[in-house]
């Protein structure tokens, strides 16, 4: 089993940033893929971004640029910076773990991101 503990949520003003993090433990493999999603009210969950254990970076095309995906390996944390929010950037976000071969998917219990002034 994997626990995932995420943090850093809150409410900031258009053009802010607030910078996410997650902490996994438990049955943890070397290769693996981290990643952040977030699901807005009456929508379906999305990713948000996605870093695999060797550092490589895949971001959704609407945080590309303003979001940057991190990852520490040695204390099994990935991170979120979120730079230059937007109303729309408002949701859920949940970190993700998926060991390499798969063990399942496992989610942390989300963090909310309000955007408003």
């Amino acid at each position: 089993q994997v626990q995932l503990v995420e943090s850093g949520g809150g409410l900031v003003q258009p053009g802010g940033s607030l910078r996410l993090s997650c902490a996994a433990s438990g049955s943890i493999f070397r290769l693996n893929v981290m990643g952040w999603y977030r699901q807005a009210p009456g929508k379906q969950r999305d990713v948000v971004a996605v870093i695999t254990s060797g550092g490589h970076t895949t971001y959704t095309d609407s945080v590309k640029g303003r979001f940057t995906i991190s990852r520490d390996n040695a204390k099994n944390t990935v991170y979120l910076q979120m730079n230059n929010l937007k109303p729309e950037d408002t949701a859920v976000y949940y970190c993700n773990l998926k060991n390499v071969p798969t063990t399942g998917d496992y989610w942390g219990q989300g963090t909310q991101v309000t955007v408003s002034s």
